[in-house]
Parts: C-alpha cells; sequence; structure tokens
C-alpha cells in the first residue's frame, strides 16, 4: 500500500538522517574551526564501523552479553577519532594551517587514500556484519509496521544528544567558549592566552569521533566493505553544503531532509535513489549558495 511505503519511508529517512548528520556534523565543526575540507573524513566513518563491527564480533566469539556492545560503539568511536584522528591532526594537517585550499585538498585527500589502503591490510576485503546490537533490541510495531527499536528510536537518540551537546558544550563550557574565540579571531584569542593549536586538535579529534561514531552505529545495520567511507564522505559533503559549512543546527535539518529523499525515492522512484541528495543539494545552492542557514560574514559555529 503507498499509504504503508510512506511510512517506511519516513521511517528509514529518520535513520538515515541521523546516521548522516552524524558524519556531516563533524565535517561542519572541522571546518568551521580549522577552515579545512577535510576530505579523510569518510575514512574515519569507515575506520569506526570496521572496529566497532570487529569488536562486536569478537565479544560474540567468547560469549560476552550482547548488551556489552553498546558502550563498546561509544568507545571504539572514542578510540578511532583519538588515536586516527589526533594523528592526521598532529603529524599532517598542522603543517599546512594557513596554506592554500587546494594544497589542504590535496593532503586530506593523500590521508584518505592512505587509510583506505590500511583498512584492506588491517580488516581484509571480505564483508563484515556484526548486527547483534541491532537483534539485542528487538523490534517496535509502528501503525502495523515492525520497525527495528535500533534505527528507530536508539540512532536519533543518539543524533540528539549529539546536537544538544554540541551546541551546550560550545556554548556554556569553557574550552568550547575558547573554540568559538578562536573560530572568530585566531590572533586575538592567541593574545588571550588561548592555546589555539590545543584547540584545532581536540576540535580535529572530537570531529573525527562524530564521523566514527557514526560508522560504529551503521557496522550493526549493513554489511561493511571496502570503499564504505567514500559514498558516505560525498553524503555528508552534500548536508554540509545544503546547510552551509559550519552550521551545526543546520546539519541536523540538511540530514534529515536529505535522508527523508533519498528514502521517498527508494520507496516510489529507486532509478534516482543516488540522484536526490545531490539534486536537493543543488536546488538549495542555486537560491542560496550559502547554504540554507548561513549568512554572509557570519560566525560559523
Amino acid at each position: 500500500m503507498p499509504i504503508e511505503m510512506l511510512l517506511l519511508a519516513a521511517l528509514d529517512g529518520l535513520a538515515y538522517g541521523s546516521l548522516i548528520f552524524l558524519v556531516a556534523v563533524g565535517l561542519s565543526l572541522i571546518f568551521g574551526v580549522l577552515g579545512i575540507i577535510n576530505v579523510a573524513h569518510g575514512s574515519f566513518y569507515a575506520i569506526g564501523a570496521y572496529v566497532a563491527a570487529a569488536g562486536v564480533l569478537a565479544m560474540g566469539a567468547m560469549g560476552l552479553p550482547a548488551w556489552l556492545a553498546f558502550p563498546f560503539l561509544l568507545v571504539a568511536a572514542a578510540l578511532v577519532g583519538t588515536v586516527v584522528g589526533g594523528l592526521v591532526e598532529i603529524v599532517l594537517l598542522r603543517r599546512v594551517y594557513g596554506k592554500e585550499e587546494v594544497l589542504q585538498l590535496i593532503v586530506t585527500f593523500a590521508v584518505f587514500m592512505i587509510l583506505e589502503d590500511a583498512q584492506k591490510v588491517v580488516f581484509g576485503v571480505q564483508p563484515y556484519f556484526a548486527n547483534a546490537p541491532m537483534n539485542w533490541l528487538g523490534t517496535v510495531e509502528v501503525f502495523g509496521i515492525f520497525y527495528t527499536k535500533y534505527q528507530l528510536i536508539l540512532m536519533p537518540l543518539v543524533a540528539l544528544a549529539v546536537l544538544v551537546g554540541l551546541r551546550f558544550f560550545l556554548r556554556r563550557t569553557r574550552f568550547g567558549r575558547a573554540i568559538v574565540a578562536v573560530t572568530q579571531d585566531r590572533e586575538a584569542a592567541t593574545a588571550m592566552g588561548i592555546d589555539a593549536a590545543r584547540v584545532y586538535l581536540i576540535t580535529f579529534i572530537i570531529g573525527a569521533s562524530l564521523a566514527a561514531l557514526g560508522g560504529a552505529l551503521a557496522s550493526a545495520t549493513t554489511s561493511l566493505t571496502p570503499g564504505i567511507g567514500a559514498g558516505t564522505l560525498v553524503l555528508s559533503f552534500a548536508v554540509a553544503a545544503t546547510a552551509g559549512l559550519g552550521r551545526i543546527e543546520g546539519a541536523a535539518v540538511a540530514a534529515l531532509l536529505i535522508g527523508l529523499g533519498r528514502s521517498v525515492a527508494v520507496y516510489f522512484a529507486p532509478e534516482f535513489d543516488v540522484l536526490i541528495p545531490y539534486l536537493i543539494m543543488m536546488l538549495v545552492l542555486l537560491v542560496r549558495p550559502q547554504g540554507l542557514f548561513s549568512t554572509v560574514q557570519t560566525r560559523k559555529v
């Protein structure tokens, strides 16, 4: 029935939009503070997914309770963001701050390619699928349709918690205000005693961890194969560009809009499901080149 298909499309769009938001908001945060469009962002998503899936499968093999997978997803995301993201920022990115944008893009693209090959070396090329967390939560009936609680409840709640937490962190905490100060005027913030290098490092780790969290959550819902980071990266760019690079709340609205648009296309016009997110982005940028929620010469975080 068309109504049932529309409801399924809405539920899928909510789950998918929540997932893409986590990746896109990390990308927007990094751009808003560091001023770098991080092409390597998709690799953090992929590595987070692989680490989470490998850990959940290992826990299952050891006979550990399935509920332990949920805290492990958070641990895996934080570990990937801190170790991999921290190393990328310290070793490479801080050498190109203030350089030409083309050089920054080339460097982050090179990191992306290196990390893509590293995933194949570490995890191989066979698919990973660790659906134990999703199965453990079970399903819920929504107007006669059974849907997984993992996708319907957990993923949107995590996305909402990230959105609220980021806004509180940036507006109400001392370090969050330091981030905003560096974003607005690095020289003035440094003169006031703020360690800009530390702000950049922690911001990049947070952004990378959010991408890894998106991958960790996705690991329970889909089969992981080499190249998953590339597709997610392009979609997260579409979300960030639609919202306006650096806009956190806007990324949530744009992710939901693109998620719903893609899901509707999957059910009613599957031949256009890949096209729809970029069509939405194109239409928005034709009308508002700065994005839905950005204004000219405004603060980005």
